[in-house]
């Protein structure tokens, strides 16, 4: 089993391996893989007759087999990319290809949104012979720290709170994190390191007026900011959905009802415990402080009442934005 980074590494240095196997339901390293290796093995004249891009669902084994035992025109290796395999029918039916695959053939399987058994003699095959990936999806907590690491990759910083904000923003979306990354490495210089303010200026995401702003104004009860905060949201609701919003929310006062029941715990535990990073642990103590176990309580109680009459249940007039100036009176009060 190698690592997302491991892989890209070896591939970079020129290091190919007959057979990949990528699996899991994190689709973002899968499609980095593959992405690099379809676009940077070949040169561009060698492609038209040694790659080969075929799907699961349009590919029998017989025919993949086919191409997989041909040898390179004018160039030392062929490129075979089978996407969406979990797709295929049969797929069984390549294991002896797998067993004693061509040194000349890059072959590269993309199995996505799916575990193999790994009792079957296949996933056994797979594993001893080919070069696995499994890809999972990140928790929120370790989101951080994988932009983190791959800014470091590709020789930029970031402070805490700005990837705290991007994952705030953004959820657990490599996608979509990694393509906001992109645009901000174009404005920099290498080696620089992202700020909250640089995120504002070329990603759109507004540094004072976000979600995580909002939970960390309720957390000290600083009513003026919260409602500064709930009156950009009205005005901007395409950039701050309610159900968004909503389900932050939940999340943060949840770890706040976890700071109670392990207030035991050392610091490094809860850390652990809430899976946030704990640069953070102090906020997360000062809201703990400021609201008890039962007002943590009663308020996961009004989000979920303010999701159901987001939906129209026992609500027939209450815009998005009502119910969310109401939520935040009954939180501070």
């Amino acid at each position: 089993m190698a690592s997302y980074l491991e892989i890209l590494k070896s591939l970079k240095n020129k290091e190919f391996k007959p057979v990949y196997f990528l699996y899991g339901d994190e689709s973002f390293f899968i499609d980095e893989i593959s992405d690099y290796i379809e676009q940077h093995i070949l040169q561009d004249a060698e492609k038209a007759f040694n790659q080969t891009i075929c799907y699961g669902k349009d590919t029998d084994p017989l025919t993949l087999l086919d191409t997989l035992q041909k040898y390179p025109m004018m160039s030392e290796y062929q490129v075979v990319l089978l996407k969406e395999a979990q797709q295929m029918k049969n797929i069984a039916e390549l294991k002896s290809y797998i067993e004693q695959p061509l040194k000349s053939t890059i072959f590269v399987i993309c199995y996505k949104n799916k575990t193999l058994d790994k009792r079957t003699a296949f996933a056994k095959t797979i594993t001893k012979y080919a070069t696995v990936l499994e890809s999972k999806k990140l928790y929120d907590n370790k989101v951080p720290a994988w932009i983190n690491e791959y800014l470091k990759h590709k020789k930029y910083n970031i402070e805490p709170k700005a990837a705290f904000l991007l994952t705030e923003y953004l959820g657990a979306d490599l996608s979509k994190i990694s393509n906001e990354l992109k645009k901000l490495i174009l404005n920099l210089n290498e080696g620089e390191t992202i700020t909250p303010n640089l995120i504002q200026m070329y990603s759109g995401i507004n540094k004072d007026f976000n979600v995580y702003e909002l939970n960390k104004a309720l957390s000290t009860k600083d009513i003026v900011k919260s409602n500064r905060i709930v009156n950009y949201f009205i005005n901007n609701p395409k950039a701050n959905p309610f159900v968004v919003t909503l389900g932050a929310m939940f999340g943060y006062f949840s770890k706040i009802m976890l700071m109670h029941t392990n207030a035991n715990k050392s610091d490094q535990e809860k850390a652990s415990i809430l899976k946030v990073n704990p640069f953070f642990l102090g906020e997360y103590k000062t809201a703990a402080n400021n609201f008890s176990f039962a007002k943590c309580a009663d308020i996961i109680d009004y989000l979920h009442q303010s999701d159901l009459k987001s939906k129209g249940v026992e609500n027939r007039s209450l815009s998005d934005g009502d119910l969310l100036k109401e939520l935040v009176y009954k939180i501070l009060h």
